[in-house]
């Protein structure tokens, strides 16, 4: 064929047919649905599915969440590593796939963050989940986990501390981190959460309802295009993260821009970002986070609040993700409510 009678060709087939924009497409449409709240005597598997930890590491949660009343399966990979991993990908794989797969385990709380479960998530069958859904507990790297479930099959996960931020003694530990603590119980055992947050100058005052999604920012961005990929529309979404350089966390969030997940948001939370890199000497970056942000989503008018008691951070409290929520950012301060 010739190079006039090839392109003709084009234009009558292929060019004809509008191109799909992957970053505009959202995933299907899920009913959002709760996994059974806790009651004395249930079971919360405790797992490790990304960064190690040993046995007497994990002791403070244990001894705090028997407290509750509840009953604790400690999986095979605790105490388990394989450099950073809390063992090979196999043995985490098979560990996080036993535990969903158990009727008898009712929680799977993963024991820390660090690395992992981007490595093992599309390796996971989740149909016996589907049938009989359980609340999976973490964050920081934990946001794969909390991303692909929302996206696939709209069942609420827990975005809370895990195994290595128990205090040794809760009695003991600060109001903040008992708070923080007692989120947790609060949420796995059907109490609706409400939290608060300070005015902050940077805020763009509204009201939104909507499902809240999200985590930390750089586990969002790393799956953009991929089976776990976060849905945006008409949603909630909260970021946080720590340990960045500031240029750093200016381009994951110039993904989040490019690829449109701030173009259809209900509303914007920013939580903790700290432990911000220094700048080198002569290559100071010259913006703030609030600056970014702002600057990211200037054309929209969806409420946006910043320090919001999530992430990195002491007051880290429990959020449940996929459930409806409605959030109001006023003068006076910002309120996140669970609504039912």
């Amino acid at each position: 064929m010739n190079r006039k009678h090839f392109l003709s060709a084009l234009v009558g087939t292929s060019m004809s047919i509008p191109l799909l924009n992957r970053f505009t497409r959202a995933a299907p449409p899920i009913t959002p649905s709760m996994p059974p709240y806790l009651k004395p005597g249930d079971t919360i598997g405790i797992t490790c599915p990304a960064g190690y930890i040993t046995a007497e590491e994990i002791l403070p949660a244990v001894r705090t969440m028997e407290s509750w009343g509840f009953k604790i399966a400690v999986g095979t990979t605790v105490g388990k590593r394989d450099h950073t991993f809390g063992g090979t990908d196999a043995e985490r794989l098979q560990d996080l796939q036993a535990m969903l797969n158990n009727p008898g385990i009712q929680a799977i709380m993963c024991a820390r963050g660090g690395y992992g479960c981007a490595r093992i998530v599309d390796q996971l069958d989740f149909s016996k989940f589907r049938e009989r859904p359980k609340w999976v507990i973490g964050f920081s790297d934990v946001t794969v986990l909390h991303c692909h479930i929302n996206r696939h099959f709209g069942i609420a996960t827990l975005h809370s501390k895990m195994c290595n931020s128990f205090p040794d003694n809760l009695a003991q530990a600060d109001k903040e981190v008992q708070d923080t603590i007692l989120s947790i119980r609060q949420a796995l055992t059907g109490m609706p959460m409400q939290y608060t947050a300070p005015p902050e100058s940077s805020n763009r005052a509204g009201a939104a309802s909507g499902m809240l999604i999200g985590g930390n920012l750089a586990m969002v961005q790393s799956i953009s295009g991929t089976n776990s990929e976060i849905d945006t529309i008409g949603k909630i979404l909260f970021l946080e993260d720590a340990g960045e350089y500031l240029y750093s966390l200016d381009r994951m969030l110039g993904n989040l821009q490019r690829s449109r997940k701030f173009d259809n948001l209900a509303g914007l939370i920013i939580g903790g970002f700290n432990r911000i890199k220094p700048d080198d000497p002569g290559e100071e970056f010259g913006q703030t986070v609030n600056d970014m942000v702002l600057r990211r989503v200037k054309d929209f008018s969806y409420p946006v609040c910043f320090n919001f008691p999530v992430g990195h951070q002491r007051n880290n409290y429990a959020l449940k993700c996929g459930a409806m929520h409605r959030l109001n950012v006023a003068a006076d301060g910002v309120v996140l409510r669970e609504v039912r």
